[in-house]
């Protein structure tokens, strides 16, 4: 089965994958859509196996007290690279995170990253990715 570009685009507005790995799913998938996710599932399992073995030794801490909830904070977010670690979305992310901590107070890492982060409306998981 053939495929459009606009099959491409809308593979990759579901998947936010990027156009080559879209088109190549499709292509293995025989323009089937729903294959092709489940394809490009797949491979971002494998590229999350083959990362889970590498060292993230950048990264920031960073510490914010928030009167208003009578509490302070401190958390250290790390990269793989200094060159994310001094990037300004992930300055702002790293204290995005403090502030949703302080906020919202969850109990560990996975109940912090289902937290709608502070300041925005996706969630800190969402915000991440």
């Amino acid at each position: 089965m053939a495929f459009t570009a606009q099959d491409v685009k809308t593979l990759r507005e579901r998947t936010n994958c990027g156009m080559m790995d879209c088109k190549k799913a499709l292509a293995d998938a025989d323009g089937d859509m729903e294959r092709a996710i489940e394809i490009l599932r797949e491979k971002g399992l494998a590229k999350q196996a083959k990362k889970a073995g590498r060292i993230a030794a950048e990264g920031l801490v960073q510490a914010y007290v928030d009167e208003a909830n009578n509490c302070g904070v401190v958390i250290e977010v790390n990269a793989e690279t200094d060159f994310v670690a001094k990037n300004a979305d992930f300055v702002k992310f790293v204290d995005d995170c403090a502030k949703t901590v302080a906020e919202k107070a969850p109990a560990d890492v996975a109940a912090l990253s289902e937290c709608i982060i502070s300041g925005g409306d996706q969630t800190v998981a969402a915000t991440l990715t």
